[in-house]
């Protein structure tokens, strides 16, 4: 009679593979940031205004050197004409305040030993988590929502044959409706990509509240 020898498990094998799995599946969770999360980074002007130069060059930069821009944009002036006093002002704040929040966020890398900031891949896809909202929006579902009302009114209307909508053929009035929805939806567009982080030199006002 052969007696096969069974390998010996230790009495915590299956709680350690347990507990790996959930740290496997913690570790992932914490890889993931909630618009939540996202939103309180995003809330403060200057953490915007981070982002916003981090995404234009995609490369480490100096404390000094963002802390310059930073202020230019603030207070509206060129980087030659930023004072050191507004400078030493922005720079302190992101020092001790924001960039630490954002690095434990994931959203960037700070070494406040070398001064030196660098991007993640948090940093070039948190414009995919959100949808930024100017502080005053335009209301575009509801022209949207206009639009198909008169568009449907005007169906009816010509199907009635009311004057002097019948001035013009069907075809004319499909033409106008078309025309507009196309010129609407380009605006749309072309307002949409105004409105995110990265696009152009200064990023947009949002309304989170905090400035």
């Amino acid at each position: 009679m052969i007696t096969v020898a069974q390998q010996q498990r230790p009495p915590d094998a299956d709680a350690d593979e347990a507990d790996g799995g959930e740290n496997d599946e913690s570790d992932e969770v914490d890889d993931q940031l909630t618009k939540g999360e996202i939103f309180e980074v995003l809330r403060n002007q200057r953490r915007r205004y981070v982002l916003q130069f981090l995404k234009q060059d995609d490369r480490p930069v100096e404390l000094g050197d963002l802390a310059q821009q930073i202020a230019a944009w603030e207070y509206e002036t060129t980087l030659e004409g930023v004072t050191p006093e507004q400078r030493k002002r922005v720079y302190t704040t992101l020092q001790q305040t924001h960039l630490p929040k954002m690095d434990t966020s994931g959203i960037l890398e700070f070494d406040s030993d070398r001064g030196v900031i660098e991007p993640t891949e948090r940093t070039r896809d948190i414009s995919v988590y959100l949808e930024i909202v100017p502080g005053r929006e335009f209301a575009w579902r509801e022209l949207y929502l206009s639009l198909g009302a008169i568009s449907c009114a005007l169906v009816a209307a010509l199907w009635l044959e009311i004057y002097p909508l019948t001035a013009l053929s069907n075809l004319a009035w499909t033409a106008i409706i078309a025309v507009t929805v196309t010129v609407t939806a380009v605006a749309h567009i072309y307002h949409e990509r105004n409105m995110r982080l990265g696009h152009g030199e200064q990023p947009p006002e949002l309304s989170y509240g905090e400035q």
